[in-house]
């Protein structure tokens, strides 16, 4: 609608402003009785050599379109009013031809990698981990209603000087039985045991370095006990996915780049970018502090690693972006890592993106694996679930499929919980609050939905063909909220911000039950159709909003 009302102008304007800049400039009125949408002059007053308030009058005066109903100018404001009538046909219509493919880019874009989850073998999928799962997930949903083709890649954390910890503690703490019986917890209970010893003995610290060389050597113990380690770890992450809903197209972690690595210092030393520093060799960075590339002992690190996963998947994918989907604290590894490959010369640097997020704070402190402070991911998944299990029992207890509906709404609560807020906070954990079924929840958006597909149920074949009749002033904010789906869609891709959905879905949920509150859908009289009509389009688009989150939409609750 606003490049329409965008069009409209600039053709007055004579094409002084181009579509695009006048859109950009269109705004959403303070009250709704200022109108619909907004077109502020003061960006024409030098050009033209009045003041906004004549350039208004005199714009306001000329604009006309089938969709606009009438326009008048207030304090330098070109205020629009929309045909209602109009506009409700157009939009309604639209997503009931559409249906789930409303919002979406039919045109192809290429590719775009998105690195996310990548949890650490040998240590429980935490709270912690959750951040980037979802919003990692969320992301490559919206890129593929966006018109790309989203590549999953889960970047284990399967390599790096933690195993030589782990080796070291399992040398000489570790029970084979145990681990085979309970695996990732023993395995964090040796870990956390390793980080406890080696403050008072920091030897230990020079073992596990050791330990880790020879790994990276090809030790036969050493590579033995990793990928046990390694095996274990994926069997308990697969059984958190497939509750989530979550599937990659690749779980090639930090070893997989094992053999890549050399290929790349080699080309750094060739390009002269290679620095020797204390022994150790550098990528000289501009206002940052030098990338380590390779230690004194030859080792690798996470840059090293990366450098060799950003060149493969550029080779093997070919995306048009690669999104990094990892916390705050790793943002200067990435500029490094973006800063090295731009060196290099290789434009494609330009279409590297970290993702950052805030942190999963407990009692407001940071969760500490080693220290062995975390929430389990899988505890919190299965509270949750029974948490929707005891609510159905005592609203719905009739339900049928009530485990399968609990698992819908346990799970979504939790994914909805994280991806309402921007993804740059920090977020405490509360149980209690991502579960609560009447305020800004998972639940609430599920419920909302539930709601209509029960009063739809009691329809036989409404009519898809509708000439839609006035549906009153709750009906006209609706209209607006469901005409903008697409422009979000496209929005939170640009910015990388799944939380633009979760929050859309919630005011639209509000409008509705706000809506129904106030009139009867089911009257059998001449509105009724047009009722039923407007209850459709806010079902197809909360579901396709949650479906983007990755939240499943159950049709009774």
């Amino acid at each position: 609608m606003n490049k329409q009302i965008a069009q409209s102008i600039a053709a007055v304007l004579n094409q002084q402003l181009s579509v695009n800049e006048i859109e950009q400039l269109l705004e959403k009125p303070r009250t709704i009785e200022l109108g619909d949408v907004a077109f502020p002059c003061f960006t024409l007053a030098k050009t033209w050599k009045k003041s906004p308030v004549s350039i208004a009058t005199e714009l306001a005066s000329q604009l006309t379109s089938d969709s606009i109903q009438r326009v008048q100018s207030v304090g330098g404001y070109v205020n629009i009013f929309l045909n209602q009538q109009k506009v409700t046909q157009q939009v309604l219509s639209k997503i009931l031809h559409e249906k789930q493919l409303y919002g979406t880019n039919q045109s192809s874009k290429g590719s775009v990698v998105l690195d996310f989850s990548s949890p650490n073998i040998a240590k429980p999928f935490s709270m912690g981990h959750l951040r980037s799962t979802v919003i990692g997930n969320a992301l490559a949903n919206i890129a593929e209603k966006n018109g790309y083709q989203a590549i999953r890649v889960n970047h284990l954390g399967d390599w790096g000087t933690q195993f030589g910890k782990l080796i070291v503690a399992y040398q000489r703490w570790g029970n084979k039985e145990a681990i085979t019986a309970s695996p990732i917890e023993e395995l964090l209970k040796i870990y956390v045991k390793f980080h406890e010893e080696a403050e008072q003995d920091p030897a230990l610290n020079e073992l596990a370095r050791a330990a880790f060389k020879a790994l990276e050597d090809g030790d036969a113990e050493a590579l033995a006990l990793w990928q046990w380690f390694r095996d274990v770890s994926l069997v308990e992450f697969q059984t958190i996915y497939q509750l989530l809903g979550i599937d990659f197209d690749a779980f090639t972690g930090e070893a997989f780049y094992n053999d890549k690595m050399t290929s790349v210092v080699t080309e750094l030393k060739t390009k002269g970018l290679l620095v020797e520093s204390d022994g150790a060799y550098v990528v000289e960075m501009e206002e940052m502090p030098p990338c380590l590339i390779t230690k004194t002992d030859g080792a690798t690190l996470y840059a090293t690693r990366d450098l060799a996963a950003a060149f493969y998947r550029q080779q093997h994918y070919q995306p048009e972006k690669i999104f990094y989907v990892v916390g705050n604290e790793q943002s200067l590894h990435f500029k490094q890592l973006f800063q090295v490959i731009e060196k290099m010369g290789y434009a494609w640097a330009a279409d590297l993106q970290h993702v950052p997020f805030g942190m999963m704070l407990k009692d407001g402190k940071k969760m500490s694996t080693r220290k062995g402070k975390v929430v389990l991911l899988a505890d919190v998944l299965e509270e949750a679930i029974a948490t929707a299990k005891r609510n159905i029992e005592e609203k719905n207890p009739r339900l049928p499929n009530k485990e399968q509906i609990a698992q819908q709404v346990g799970v979504g609560a939790v994914i909805f919980n994280d991806l309402k807020y921007h993804r740059l906070n920090d977020i405490e954990f509360s149980i209690e609050q991502m579960m609560n079924f009447e305020g800004e929840t998972g639940p609430y958006v599920q419920y909302t939905y539930a709601r209509i597909c029960s009063i739809l149920e009691k329809v036989e074949n409404p009519s898809q063909h509708v000439t839609f009749m006035p549906l009153g002033e709750q009906a006209w904010p609706i209209i607006l909220l469901l005409e903008q789906f697409p422009k979000v869609v496209a929005t939170a891709f640009e910015q990388a911000d799944p939380s633009q959905l979760a929050k859309f879905a919630l005011q639209l949920a509000r409008l509705l039950n706000k809506y129904y509150a106030q009139h009867k859908i089911l009257t059998d009289d001449a509105q009724q159709a047009s009722r039923l009509a407007l209850c459709s389009c806010v079902a197809i688009v909360l579901k396709e909003l949650l479906a983007l989150l990755g939240i499943e939409s159950p049709e009774n609750m």
